[in-house]
């Protein structure tokens, strides 16, 4: 068997990637990781600790050469022996706020390697994964289910991804490949565990906002976002072990599951979204994950939103921000 795992932080550099990498070779399988950099701390250690089946190759989603380099390699490394798995791993979140406050380009930047990553590998594969008839196991998130507050350009990508893998897994059925979604709960991945990252994308997104939204909104709000979701980052679950348990079983379980949930509350989150009335969906989600707060334009005693206006055109919009990738 040889696994595919994708992604930029969340890829073999770190996080569920390498830690299911390592599990995969540990079990003796062929495992073809791809990592953002050969030299990451976390590419280091998959060479030191993994056997020589395991081979770590260098790609950047968002780089049609890249893919194209890994989609010919593993062609050709799989000659002889057919590829089992796909494991698309892809993780991309840029900022935390709401969806007027981030760029257009934010969005596009989630979608191209959170959607059109997998897709591109998926597609690449299907013709290897199909002779074997063998397995698709995605990662995606809660986000691309319901409206997270501020997590809009993160969770429409997941949610394309989510559906997406939903159309190949009736598409693939008469060929024998399953296709497995992953959606876990916040995990201590390096990408939460860095909250000096996060302050650098508050402090990007303060400094490019548009003024008319910077007057609209307010810098406390902005601030007020980034301490909920740090508060609610600090919570994560510390053993990735559910979400890489998860991904092994469905790669090699006889009978997958459609769709796992590895990580504690998310029965009843699901619960909550599913069966309650949108009001009260929408309390929970925000006292869950990031509460509200009340825009400068909206508290007593502020200026109305035309003055806002008027400064916007005195002043000149800033430039939108250029997204760093995760």
């Amino acid at each position: 068997m040889a696994l595919q795992s994708l992604g930029h932080a969340e890829g073999c550099d770190s996080g569920f990637g390498n830690a299911t990498a390592k599990k995969l070779d540990a079990m003796g399988f062929t495992v073809l990781a791809t990592v953002l950099d050969l030299n990451s701390p976390g590419a280091l250690e998959l060479r030191t600790c993994c056997s020589s089946r395991l081979k770590l190759l260098q790609m950047d989603l968002t780089k049609p050469a890249d893919i194209s380099r890994v989609l010919e390699f593993t062609k050709v490394h799989t000659a002889s022996t057919g590829l089992w798995g796909l494991v698309n791993n892809a993780g991309q979140n840029i900022f935390v706020a709401d969806a007027e406050l981030c760029p257009v380009a934010t969005f596009r930047t989630c979608m191209e390697v959170n959607f059109f990553g997998a897709l591109e590998m998926t597609k690449g594969l299907l013709p290897l994964l199909r002779r074997s008839s063998g397995r698709i196991v995605t990662v995606s998130s809660p986000a691309g289910d319901m409206p997270f507050p501020c997590l809009a350009a993160y969770g429409t990508s997941k949610a394309a991804l989510t559906l997406l893998m939903g159309n190949f897994s009736c598409e693939l059925l008469p060929w024998g490949v399953k296709v497995s979604i992953i959606q876990p709960a916040c995990f201590k991945t390096e990408s939460v565990k860095d909250v000096h990252r996060w302050e650098e994308r508050k402090q990007q997104l303060l400094a490019t906002l548009p003024r008319e939204l910077l007057q609209a909104y307010g810098e406390d709000y902005i601030e007020h976002l980034n301490r909920q979701f740090l508060h609610s980052l600090s919570q994560a679950l510390p053993d990735l072990s559910p979400v890489v348990d998860a991904i092994t079983d469905a790669l090699l379980a006889a009978q997958p599951r459609r769709r796992y949930y590895p990580g504690h509350g998310l029965g009843l989150i699901y619960f909550i979204h599913y069966y309650l009335p949108e009001g009260l969906r929408q309390r929970f989600l925000q006292s869950f994950f990031i509460s509200p707060s009340v825009p400068r334009a909206l508290q007593a005693g502020q200026p109305d939103l035309t003055s806002a206006r008027d400064i916007a055109q005195d002043q000149g919009p800033r430039p939108d921000p250029s997204p760093t990738a995760q």
